[in-house]
């Protein structure tokens, strides 16, 4: 069924008439709240702003400046052209503008909320270089009141397209926490058999009573690599340049496959950076990213933040030394020093490694080859629950606004509004 005909069922053969919003609404701005006042005058009435995340919530104080229901907006910044619904006692700052329906037996404020969600960006401009969207454009947005002639009928018209979209909303969010329960409980599933499997006795082996033997990462260390940074701005090293050049932003405690970056040969002659084999235990020893560890899939180059261990595949496994790095993360990037944190080859390579059976190579591999196996699964799984959420979430905020757009994709008339 095309839309138009979805329309005209539910529209029953009325018509539609496109009003502006400054004839619908009365439009108010919020005011300003510091950090210092919020914290001041904590309480239970929440206080909006800006940002997207946590439905634009910022704190709560022990008043409120508007009690009822409302559609907000965010006039500035990065952000400007956000719609929000709201309803209750709460309070908004003055990057926030407020809607209040003039009469409420012609629009409902969720069917409102919902058409703004498809226009208001539309009506952004820029304003000294910073994203706006205030009053005098608000009011120039045309709303579709369906059946304007029967306020009963237009509103029962309004209210199916809400229950409709609602339900998409519900169910995307329902989806969406699903998901994130099943990543969470698989994340604690590996962090336990990880802590299980990687928690060895270091005073036992100094005993003399342990199976494991403590090494240091440079013992099983067949080469130590680092890089360099070809001179930036110059495009005889970087334009057309087909190297991988890895950045420690790029090392996140997993497999690299691909670098955002690609360098020229001449980049490499001209510079410290130079070839790593593929399958290095590379961990960012620099500055914030400092203790961050993955694996290269792929032969690479990297800047001099960089530090990659090429594995003695005879005294230990490359994804074995990984996971054991990736356990040991916080306590790698306590070792740093100066007033960056920074790491060096003598602290990385002087960082102590529990061998299985060190005394017997074949069974020695063969543990690792069992914990790493295990480790491995649980990491895929999480990896790929990680990396399926937001294309999931991605995929059903599509579905929805195909569905928004169907149920709002009222013809225009030569009299709408512009």
């Amino acid at each position: 069924m095309s839309h138009l005909n979805y329309l005209e069922k539910l529209l029953e053969g009325v018509g539609t008439e496109w009003q502006a919003l400054g004839d619908l609404v009365t439009l108010r701005r919020g005011r300003v709240m510091s950090k210092g006042f919020l914290s001041e005058n904590t309480g239970i009435f929440p206080v909006y702003s800006s940002q997207t995340a946590n439905d634009g919530m910022i704190g709560s104080i022990d008043t409120y400046d508007f009690d009822g229901e409302y559609i907000s907006w965010t006039t500035d910044g990065a952000n400007a052209g956000t719609i929000f619904y709201r309803k209750g006692k709460f309070s908004i700052t003055n990057v926030c503008g407020l809607m209040k329906i003039i009469d409420e037996n012609l629009l409902n404020y969720k069917y409102l909320y919902y058409w703004l969600t498809t226009e208001a960006k539309k009506y952004v401009y820029s304003g000294m270089g910073n994203p706006k969207l205030m009053s005098h454009q608000v009011e120039k947005i045309a709303v579709p009141i369906p059946c304007p002639d029967n306020p009963e009928k237009s509103l029962a018209i309004q209210a199916e397209i809400v229950r409709i979209l609602d339900a998409f909303t519900a169910m995307t969010a329902e989806l969406t926490a699903e998901l994130t329960a099943e990543l969470n409980l698989r994340k604690k599933q590996y962090n336990y058999y990880r802590d299980q499997l990687l928690s060895f006795d270091l005073s036992a082996d100094q005993a003399g009573e342990g199976e494991v033997e403590w090494k240091t990462l440079g013992d099983v260390t067949k080469k130590w690599y680092s890089g360099g940074t070809p001179k930036a701005g110059n495009p005889e090293f970087y334009e057309y340049g087909d190297i991988p050049w890895l950045r420690t932003q790029e090392v996140k405690f997993a497999d690299i496959f691909d670098t955002d970056v690609k360098v020229t040969p001449a980049a490499l002659q001209n510079s410290s950076a130079k070839w790593i084999p593929e399958n290095c235990v590379i961990i960012a020893i620099s500055g914030a990213t400092a203790g961050r560890s993955g694996v290269n899939k792929i032969p690479l180059t990297t800047n001099q933040h960089c530090g990659c261990l090429e594995i003695d595949d005879k005294k230990a496994l490359y994804r074995y030394v990984f996971h054991w790095v990736s356990f040991n993360y916080e306590n790698i990037k306590a070792l740093g020093q100066g007033a960056r944190g920074d790491l060096n080859s003598t602290i990385i390579k002087n960082f102590k490694l529990p061998v299985p059976y060190a005394n017997d190579p074949a069974k020695s591999l063969a543990e690792q080859a069992r914990i790493v196996a295990i480790l491995d699964k649980f990491d895929t799984l999480t990896t790929s629950l990680q990396e399926g959420l937001p294309r999931e979430i991605e995929l059903r905020q599509k579905q929805y606004e195909y569905y928004r757009d169907l149920l709002l994709s009222f013809p225009k008339s030569e009299e709408a509004v512009a």
